[in-house]
């Protein structure tokens, strides 16, 4: 019979820090390889390689930018969710830890989002800013980004801190979704509609469409990175913290 103490039985295992530490140490570097070759043939391809928009001319460009960190970081939002109800219902603290790190990565790619968006929007608006249906919501999920990580470092108590920051994601899951969807919900507003979609019509021309996907495939390979390599970090200082507290007790 198998040795179910060497073979993991389930998914479950891997929330044991050894086993996610060991698991993240050795698909990190493949992961790292293939973002850092999709994101140079996107990022060249689309910029050096791709025509001017007949409308927008080249500020189209900035698609491969915008797009991916709007996706990356609604996406996040979500992924954050699922690891937060994993800890209010199974308490692996993995998950805790993930959800944690994977904050401050939403927050920069929300920013990236809206600060690109802003720099397109201009010379095709007229305006830097709107008080559009899903800028308006992008904006507050930015601002949940920064009250979540603020409620992390306001809390000691790492269990507390997970407790509170799950509900509060709980919350913001529905900004996240209407950051998404904002087009289909309201159907007013300055922003275009998706430029990928399961509808083939209201995807972007393919000229545009194929060092896009490259890019998006980029730049959720940098956000597995990410939150891999800070994910690691916070199972480390967490078992520093339990040892400093051991060794206090002694």
């Amino acid at each position: 019979m198998p040795d179910r103490l060497t073979r993991p039985s389930s998914l479950w295992e891997y929330a044991n820090p050894r086993r996610f530490m060991a698991l993240s140490g050795a698909v990190l570097p493949y992961v790292a390889v293939g973002t850092a070759a999709a994101l140079a043939i996107g990022l060249i391809w689309g910029f050096f390689f791709t025509p001017d928009d007949y409308r927008q001319g080249s500020t189209v460009k900035i698609i491969y930018i915008h797009v991916p960190s709007a996706m990356v970081a609604i996406n996040c939002w979500l992924m954050m969710l699922v690891a937060s109800l994993i800890w209010l219902i199974r308490r692996h603290h993995v998950s805790a830890l993930a959800a944690k790190a994977a904050g401050p990565v939403g927050a920069v790619m929300t920013l990236i989002a809206l600060a690109t968006g802003a720099i397109w929007g201009q010379p095709m608006w007229g305006t830097w800013w709107a008080w559009d249906p899903r800028l308006t919501s992008f904006l507050v999920l930015f601002l949940f980004y920064l009250g979540y990580m603020a409620l992390w470092a306001a809390i000691e108590n790492d269990d507390t801190a997970a407790e509170l920051t799950s509900v509060l994601c709980i919350v913001g899951s529905v900004f996240a979704v209407l950051s998404r969807y904002a087009l289909v919900f309201w159907n007013q507003g300055l922003h275009q509609g998706a430029s990928l979609s399961l509808d083939k019509e209201e995807n972007v021309s393919n000229v545009f469409y194929w060092p896009l996907l490259f890019c998006l495939a980029g730049f959720v390979g940098f956000f597995i990175c990410l939150v891999l390599l800070r994910t690691r970090t916070e199972v480390r200082a967490r078992r520093m913290r339990a040892l400093q507290a051991r060794e206090r007790m002694a």
